[in-house]
């Protein structure tokens, strides 16, 4: 079993938005757990609520018109939920940050990159001002931003898509949070900057233990970085597990529709014949067009008729690696109902 200590418990998290039709469920039930120092990686196409889960954590969720409409955040033993702001944003960006997806939306244009480095160092550390430029200059430097004693004082339009990027990820990792969410950190970076982010967040992880939950389209990434893994669908997980056990024995179809997209090297195939990618039929339904039942029943070659009638609970998954992982490989799928070990909850 794991000797790591969960310190963020997410269980039965729910979000909604007030819309002209009436309420749209953006998040349905969303449970699951970060321990310290691991790397829990999220996947999922565009539109799944992963990053909508990030947001929520944060309590960054625009309101109106969208909300919590349910659930617990536990923080170490403090429910993020129900706090008051004035402790979330003694959280964010201190105890909690996050790289968000899109810097050039996201950082400040009339402040300077060291500007808004240091602003959180002057505000959760405490530092003077010059002592708050110091640090930030030596972040720039930690995430591979050259002549960071010149960058440190330009503005976020006098750099690069890539640049701003960086200076994203040195933001947030600037106060040494206990857990950093990275939303698709590396967009926009070249494979070598890629390589030095991933080996800095490693760093972060072997320091000081701060836990990372990282959203990402790159099965790569997964693979390199993951501790576990959860697979996001319209809004709920859908399985979870090791690495090995998602990306080497997927447990939904969706998932192993994922990997199935993926282009497979060593492959040979005559010079006139046209290579096929392997693609998910269709897209991801709205979340008001969900119904009843399984949200990929649509989408899934394998869908039965129980399939349409009823949500399927996270069945735990009966494969060896489980059983010493301390979180078991589970997937919500009517494909598994009839296994022995049934919910996870029982499971656990």
């Amino acid at each position: 079993m794991s000797t790591r200590q969960a310190i963020l418990r997410v269980q039965d998290l729910h979000v909604e938005f007030k819309t002209r039709r009436g309420k749209a469920l953006v998040l349905n039930g969303v449970d699951f757990e970060i321990n310290a120092g691991e790397t829990l990686c999220v996947v999922g196409e565009s539109g799944c609520g992963k990053s909508m889960t990030a947001l929520a954590l944060l309590r960054l969720i625009p309101s109106p018109p969208g909300r919590i409409s349910g659930g617990r955040v536990m923080f170490h033993d403090e429910n993020l939920v129900q706090v008051s702001e004035a402790r979330m944003r003694e959280v964010r960006g201190n105890r909690i940050s996050m790289i968000f997806q899109e810097p050039m939306t996201s950082l400040n244009p009339v402040f300077t990159v060291g500007d808004q480095i240091g602003e959180s160092l002057r505000l959760h550390a405490g530092l003077d001002a010059n002592a708050a430029r110091a640090r930030a200059i030596e972040m720039l430097q930690q995430v591979g931003i050259p002549a960071p004693e010149r960058r440190v004082d330009e503005y976020p339009h006098q750099l690069s898509g890539g640049m701003r990027q960086r200076v994203m990820i040195a933001m947030a990792l600037a106060c040494r949070p206990d857990i950093l969410i990275a939303d698709e950190p590396t967009t926009a970076l070249d494979v070598t900057v890629q390589a030095q982010i991933f080996d800095l967040l490693r760093d972060l992880l072997r320091e000081k233990g701060t836990a990372i939950m990282l959203i990402t389209h790159d099965m790569g990434a997964v693979a390199e970085m993951a501790d576990r893994v959860m697979v996001m669908y319209a809004g709920r997980v859908i399985e979870q597990g090791t690495p090995d056990e998602v990306l080497g024995n997927p447990g939904h179809p969706y998932t192993r529709g994922l990997i199935d997209c993926l282009p497979k090297l060593g492959s040979r195939v005559a010079s006139a014949e046209r290579i096929e990618l392997v693609e998910i039929a269709g897209v991801v339904p709205s979340i008001r067009e969900l119904g009843t039942g399984c949200a990929f029943r649509e989408r899934c070659p394998q869908a039965m008729a129980r399939c349409a009638r009823e949500v399927p609970p996270m069945l735990a998954l009966d494969d060896e690696a489980a059983a010493g992982s301390g979180t078991p490989h589970g997937a919500a799928c009517w494909l598994h109902a009839a296994m022995p070990e049934h919910t996870i909850a029982e499971a656990a």
